[in-house]
C-alpha cells in the first residue's frame, strides 16, 4: 500500500513538473558558455556546476566497476567458489553507492540549494525528489 502511494506521489509530482518546470536546477546543453535556460530539465537534461574532481572520480570508479563486472562474468564462467563471486559483487554494489553519494553530494550543492530556496511547487518537489532518492541510496 504505502509503494502505491509512494508512485501515486511520484506520478503527481511528474504532473506538475512538467506543467510548471522541475524543481532541480538541471539545465540541457549549460555549460559555462552557454546562458542558463529551462526549457527543458529533468530526465534528459544536463547537470549544472558539475564539479571536474567529482566527475573524474565518478569515472574512475565506473571504469574499475566495469572491469570488476566483467571479472565476475568470468568467476562465473569458471564455476568459481559461490561465496568469492558474491564478494566481489558486494565490492561493485559498494562502489555504485560512491558513485551515487558523490552524484547525490552535486545534486545538493547546485540543483536542491537552489531549488530549496523557493517557494511553493518548486521546493517541494525538490523535497519530493531528495526523499526519493536518499531512499535509493541507503537501501
Amino acid at each position: 500500500m504505502a509503494k502505491s502511494k509512494s508512485s501515486k506521489a511520484v506520478a503527481e509530482r511528474a504532473a506538475r513538473s512538467a506543467m510548471n518546470g522541475v524543481a532541480c536546477g538541471c539545465t540541457p546543453g549549460v555549460t559555462s558558455k552557454t546562458a542558463q535556460t529551462r526549457d527543458r530539465v529533468g530526465p534528459g537534461s544536463h547537470a549544472v556546476g558539475v564539479d571536474p574532481d567529482i566527475k573524474a572520480a565518478n569515472l574512475k570508479h565506473l571504469k574499475r566497476i566495469e572491469g570488476q563486472v566483467r571479472g565476475i562474468a568470468a568467476m562465473i564462467e569458471e564455476d568459481r567458489y559461490c561465496a568469492d563471486i558474491i564478494q566481489q559483487a558486494a565490492a561493485v554494489q559498494e562502489s555504485l553507492r560512491s558513485v551515487a553519494k558523490n552524484l547525490l553530494r552535486n545534486h545538493l550543492t547546485h540543483c536542491a540549494a537552489a531549488a530549496m530556496h523557493e517557494d511553493g511547487a518548486t521546493r517541494d518537489d525538490m523535497i519530493e525528489e531528495l526523499l526519493a532518492l536518499v531512499a535509493k541510496v541507503a537501501r
